[in-house]
């Protein structure tokens, strides 16, 4: 049984601070800063090309939340960019980060390197964000509905291929 005096300190349900919106425009635009900063950070070990790309589609996706701050962001517009934020471009880079650096131009059995790898993955995110700020801009659902599909087959399919 729970004292009176136990009781009293518990917060009440109303007393609760409201749970933070993660997907904010404001939450979306602190954790792609993380991942420039983490691509800026690692910049000297990945490839020029790559620090390139990825910056390209960091940039994409900070004028997809840009849009949103003028308009709302469809839901599936928001979940792509959680994708991209959140997985698709970390799990990438970093996967091509833990390789040893002698194995980065070595062709592996599929006859990629990692290095061509990991550029045809980005290129790939590029383009994702590319078309996800076109749609997004012009609120087409079916666009961001297929493009969600495309991210997740391309990018869940593995561990990535490197």
């Amino acid at each position: 049984m729970t004292s009176w005096l136990r009781r009293a300190r518990q917060p009440q349900p109303s007393q609760q601070e409201p749970e933070e919106d993660r997907d904010a425009p404001d939450k979306l635009r602190q954790r792609l800063w993380v991942q420039v900063q983490f691509v800026n950070r690692n910049a000297g070990a990945l490839p020029v090309e790559a620090v390139v790309l990825a910056r390209q589609v960091t940039d994409a996706i900070r004028e997809v939340i840009e849009v949103s701050t003028d308009k709302t962001l469809d839901v599936y517009a928001i979940v792509q960019v959680n994708g991209i934020v959140d997985d698709y471009l970390p799990t990438t880079l970093q996967a091509y980060l833990n390789l040893d650096p002698a194995v980065t131009d070595m062709p592996s059995a599929s006859g990629s390197s990692p290095r061509a790898a990991l550029r045809e993955q980005l290129e790939g995110l590029r383009t994702a964000a590319g078309e996800l700020l076109q749609a997004a801009r012009s609120h087409d659902v079916d666009l961001l509905f297929t493009q969600g599909n495309f991210l997740r087959t391309k990018f869940t399919r593995s561990d990535l291929d490197l």
